[in-house]
């Protein structure tokens, strides 16, 4: 098959998708440490580009724009049926992306997945003690710290959260209360086109490099949520660089992190302070 022209970004089904719309009903199991349960959706994928070596902080805040918004036209159309929309970008070989042309996926799925699941477990524990949601109040705390700062504008922050463990992984949070991309107002989309591209032009600035990473939005779930009090979700998106030390030693979740806890190999504050430091001008796009 060959893709028709497209001057910008790009939608279509994924070719091998993990989920179907229309995947049998498995066998209901004889014991509960054996049970199954239907996993249904749809997996599309997203070329931001036309041009196959431009990456995200190599386009313009136009292009990027142009990104967001499909984002959110997605999050809402695919949201509309089903409970979990999770767009996701796995940039370079490192993390495994076969196809080199820039571009993410979104995976629609009709149940919650685990990592969603206990956000909302704890992000909804956290409103009802505290009485306000845990990335808000967490984005403002962090907005008057400094520390972990990385950049910020007038509506986002990105930081390197206190809980980091990959070694310059980041949070990208807005300082309003908002659930869910497509509830971002049309300022709030421009300023997050902004603030993206400042990450990473530094994300490629730091060893020079084509920065991989893995990253996705995380947002109130939709479909059958989309009645429900959602008010103790924040929008919030994770970046997961592997990274270390230069741009071939990367960070191993191996043994004792594997079989118990993760270990940091520098602090948040250092990783901020190493990332805030660098240029906001790309390193293939400096004078020479």
């Amino acid at each position: 098959q060959v893709n028709p022209p497209y001057e910008g970004t790009f939608v279509f089904p994924n070719d091998f998708p993990a989920l179907q719309p229309d995947a049998p009903e498995p066998d209901a199991g004889d014991h509960p440490l054996f049970r199954a349960a239907p996993a249904r959706g749809v997996c599309k994928v997203m070329c931001f580009h036309p041009r196959s070596d431009l990456t995200l902080p190599l386009m313009s805040l136009a292009e990027i724009r142009a990104v967001v918004d499909k984002w959110a036209e997605l999050a809402e159309e695919l949201g509309a049926t089903y409970p979990w929309v999770q767009i996701f970008e796995n940039k370079g070989a490192m993390m495994g992306c076969s196809n080199p042309h820039p571009h993410c996926q979104i995976w629609a799925s009709s149940f919650l997945p685990n990592e969603a699941r206990l956000e909302d477990r704890t992000q909804r524990e956290y409103r009802s003690q505290h009485g306000v949601p845990m990335l808000l109040e967490y984005a403002e705390q962090e907005a008057r710290r400094k520390e972990r700062l990385v950049v910020e504008n007038v509506d986002w922050l990105v930081v390197v959260p206190y809980w980091a463990t990959w070694p310059f992984q980041t949070l990208l949070l807005p300082r309003r209360h908002v659930c869910r991309l497509q509830e971002l107002r049309q300022d709030e989309r421009d300023s997050l086109a902004s603030i993206m591209q400042k990450l990473l032009i530094k994300y490629d600035n730091l060893f020079e490099v084509s920065f991989p990473y893995s990253m996705g939005w995380h947002g109130a779930p939709t479909g059958p949520h989309l009645e429900e009090d959602c008010g103790h979700w924040q929008l919030h998106a994770h970046y997961y660089p592997p990274l270390l030390r230069s741009a071939t030693v990367r960070k191993f979740m191996v043994g004792y992190e594997m079989l118990a806890q993760a270990q940091r190999d520098l602090t948040p504050e250092q990783a901020a302070e190493r990332l805030r430091s660098l240029p906001e001008v790309h390193y293939k796009q400096r004078p020479e």
